[in-house]
């Protein structure tokens, strides 16, 4: 008797055993992405087609043969750390940092044996992320965007655009590392040629707030937003405000200037987001990220919304009209 019922208990147990779903028993045996950004999924919905199409060139499609498990700070950069800790406690395949600074950062103090791709605006070199671009060393590679060391090049393109402005109006977040060397590129810019400056800074809602009323009360002309992945997920917000007061502004990122922005300079990130998967798939065919160069952007593209220059009655000189490579109208 309990012989036969051990073998129904046995029956029972490898049929349940079979009843799992197909999926989910092929997903134990797929490669794990732990993919973290410091900007929220709503505002990179474009984003993951571009870096799930870099994965696709390289052999890889989520939920066939790799599995993505994501983390999003949503421009609160003290989430970070522990986001990296858990995704590096479940011993994923490759940890894909991407989304500003504070992400690699947060990725690299988690691990130092999972491989990491990283995008950062940035020099890596001099933040401590690798030894050099062509010999990264280590367990970390990745992409440099170059947006933190634009503002100065943003500034001069701003006041192209407004060349009578008395006062530019700069919007920095404190909270995001590399804003004391955005703060000094925008200052050094504004000295050499004598401009008056008003730097504005904000890295939660409130202070955003504070320094929108900061820019109005002291009747800034121009505005400058710095690179900032908190910016970038307030975009429609700095966006809506800008086009209220009536305030031509210069932003990173193209995104900017379809959601209504006057103008921007910087690399293409859906480009980027597309190498950050050519990448994450690369190492898991095996390739090592010491043997992976750093990739440094070789475009940098100028966007301008006629639109929003007729909205705020303002004429684009013929010299920017021609720089542009891309007008919106």
């Amino acid at each position: 008797m309990l012989d036969r019922r051990r073998r129904q208990f046995l029956t029972l147990l490898s049929s349940a055993a079979a009843a799992w779903p197909l999926a989910a028993r092929a997903q134990q045996s797929m490669p794990v992405i732990g993919f973290m950004s410091a900007r929220s999924p709503e505002d990179s919905v474009h984003l993951l087609e571009a870096f799930r199409r870099g994965l696709k060139e390289g052999g890889f499609v989520e939920g066939q043969n790799v599995v993505i498990e994501f983390r999003w700070a949503r421009g609160e950069y003290d989430r970070l750390p522990e986001m990296a800790a858990d995704l590096v406690s479940r011993r994923v395949s490759v940890l894909t940092a991407v989304g500003g600074d504070p992400s690699p950062r947060a990725a690299k103090r988690a691990t130092s044996t999972i491989p990491i791709v990283f995008g950062i605006g940035g020099d890596p070199v001099r933040d401590g992320l690798v030894e050099s671009f062509n010999r990264p060393g280590g367990n970390v590679t990745g992409v440099t965007l170059m947006t933190n060391l634009m503002e100065s090049k943003r500034f001069g393109l701003l006041r192209d655009l407004v060349p009578d402005a008395q006062l530019v109006g700069a919007l920095l977040n404190p909270s995001f590392a590399p804003s004391a060397r955005q703060s000094q590129q925008i200052e050094e810019a504004a000295r050499s040629i004598g401009q008056r400056l008003i730097v504005a800074k904000a890295s939660t809602d409130e202070e955003l707030d504070a320094a929108f009323t900061a820019l109005v009360r002291e009747r800034a002309d121009a505005l400058l937003v710095a690179a900032d992945p908190y910016f970038d997920t307030r975009r429609d917000r700095i966006v809506g405000f800008a086009q209220r007061q009536r305030l031509p502004a210069i932003y990173h990122f193209r995104e900017y200037v379809l959601a209504g922005g006057l103008l921007s300079y910087g690399i293409s990130l859906t480009d980027a987001y597309r190498q950050f998967g050519v990448y994450t798939a690369t190492i898991l065919k095996g390739a090592k990220p010491a043997d992976l160069p750093v990739l440094q952007p070789t475009k940098f593209e100028l966007v301008i919304n006629l639109k929003t220059a007729k909205t705020l009655g303002l004429k684009i000189s013929d010299n920017l009209l021609t720089l542009a490579d891309e007008v919106i109208e």
